[in-house]
């Protein structure tokens, strides 16, 4: 006999993802949690059991060396359907697991108790469950118990997934910030580049307006000497060269 499937299994199984917690290494705070489940029902085999959509994964485990089951095969595929625990006395006496191979065959289930790990907007991701191999009853304590402590797995995954993701919202913000300086040494760089383009620029500039103003000084400077000249009678060169100042003399005579 096979479980059925939960109405709102798609949400559900996004919900699982958003927790980012599937086949992740051993945690010692889950490990904890089921190693007092364990003790306090009594029980050798204790298992945060996770339902994905084709199997159930163990966070956590004691007494059992697997990691995983199919889910057609999985107790918890049951456990997950309800809000509150998931009792079976005798599992060979329930005809939803008196042919389940983990009934028939080792581990030899008889006894199996779970309790959903049930999220805050009401989606049983899994659940906290014990077993053992001979037949027997869950007292009212231990099923008090059960139920505290998968809240607390369920505490403990809420947590988990917050400090995932302030450490991604940290790395981006981390990402952001070199990003950024990346960028304002980029336009630094290319504004002192422009800078001193425009330095260069203002200096090239004084330097031509500079020879422009020698050039015009010294056309001027030749055009007084030229009207001078004009304006002497004609006599031969000494004589001019007598009128006018040292200084037009020998520019006269470089030209």
């Amino acid at each position: 006999m096979k479980p059925t499937t939960p109405k709102s299994e798609a949400a559900r199984l996004e919900i699982l993802r958003q927790y980012d917690i599937l086949d992740t290494p051993a945690e010692q705070v889950f490990d904890d949690l089921t190693a007092l489940a364990a003790h306090t029902c009594r029980s050798p085999i204790a298992l945060i059991s996770l339902v994905d959509s084709d199997r159930q994964w163990f966070k956590s485990k004691i007494g059992t060396d697997i990691s995983e089951t199919p889910r057609d095969v999985a107790f918890c595929a049951y456990a997950i359907a309800g809000q509150d625990l998931l009792v079976v006395h005798d599992a060979t006496q329930d005809k939803r697991f008196a042919d389940n191979p983990m009934v028939t065959s080792e581990p030899h289930i008889r006894f199996y108790a779970a309790a959903p790990l049930v999220t805050t907007d009401g989606h049983a991701l899994g659940t906290l469950c014990v077993m053992d191999c001979v037949p027997r009853a869950l007292t009212d304590e231990e099923a008090r118990v059960l139920r505290t402590l998968s809240r607390l797995v369920v505490a403990q995954m809420e947590l988990r997934r917050s400090l995932q993701a302030r450490r991604l919202a940290e790395k981006a913000l981390q990402q952001a910030h070199h990003d950024l300086e990346t960028r304002v040494r980029e336009r630094t760089a290319m504004l002192s580049q422009v800078v001193e383009g425009l330095r260069n620029e203002i200096a090239e500039r004084k330097r031509a307006e500079e020879a422009l103003r020698q050039r015009t000084e010294q056309a001027l400077h030749h055009q007084r000497v030229l009207l001078t000249l004009a304006k002497m009678q004609p006599i031969n060169l000494t004589s001019a060269m007598q009128t006018i100042s040292a200084e037009d003399a020998r520019t006269l005579h470089v030209e």
